[in-house]
């Protein structure tokens, strides 16, 4: 069993995992995330695992104090200021003595989607994707026992089907589910060697094309 902080806990991929770890795990959430009031119910119906915390991810005090007796930090984190945020979460972490960081990216921070695809990828996401490199940089260059996660275009299927693809090599696939992603966190709490001290791209399989499918 686990104590697993969850930040941004509100985000879609955020919901998703927190479902399969109180479906099946035995794992422990604190969910933080500003106007906690929107997780209420899902606290009240499992108020011996969950415990909110109203919070910003740039309050580092905030943060450090809910670290305590926690296993796993999982961000799912977004927003124009996403580099302030990681900094936030790395000091915090550093001052809370904990190790162990799971973080939601996206694609194409490397420049590792190739061909039209990439170049799509790049002219729709802009600056979002120099946000993100910034702050993965900022993860990658601490010296935390990190798992950087970058899905493709995200849909909402009911399926865990997925690849992946490593740092410094070409990103595969367009699309995957959002609960794939889940998985991932999921599984990685349950293995905490699991993807240890890598950056992976996810995609489902045989999604290849221009853009995608929705598109």
């Amino acid at each position: 069993m686990a104590n697993i902080l969850v930040l941004g806990a509100n985000g879609q991929i955020a919901r998703l995992s927190e479902n399969i770890f109180l479906d099946s795990t035995g794992d422990n959430l604190k969910l933080y995330l500003r106007r906690s009031d929107r997780l209420q119910d899902k606290a009240a119906a499992f108020e011996d695992r969950i415990e909110l915390i109203d919070g910003d991810t740039t309050d580092t005090a905030k943060l450090v104090d809910s670290m305590k007796d926690i296993d796993m930090v999982y961000a799912n984190l977004a927003g124009g200021n996403i580099e302030e945020q990681a900094h936030s979460v790395v000091d915090a972490m550093h001052q809370a003595g904990k190790n162990r960081l799971v973080w939601i990216s996206t694609l194409g921070i490397y420049d590792e989607v190739p061909g039209k695809f990439g170049d799509w990828n790049k002219s729709t996401l802009g600056s979002y994707i120099t946000n993100y490199a910034a702050a993965a940089k900022v993860i990658e260059d601490s010296d935390l026992d990190y798992t950087i996660i970058r899905p493709a275009w995200l849909t909402n299927k009911d399926e865990v089907d997925y690849e992946t693809t490593q740092k410094g090599e070409a990103f595969k696939g367009t699309e995957v589910s959002r609960k794939s992603i889940a998985q991932i966190v999921v599984d990685i709490a349950q293995v905490p060697d699991k993807f240890s001290k890598e950056s992976i791209g996810v995609n489902k399989p045989n999604t290849d094309g221009d853009k995608p499918s929705w598109y």
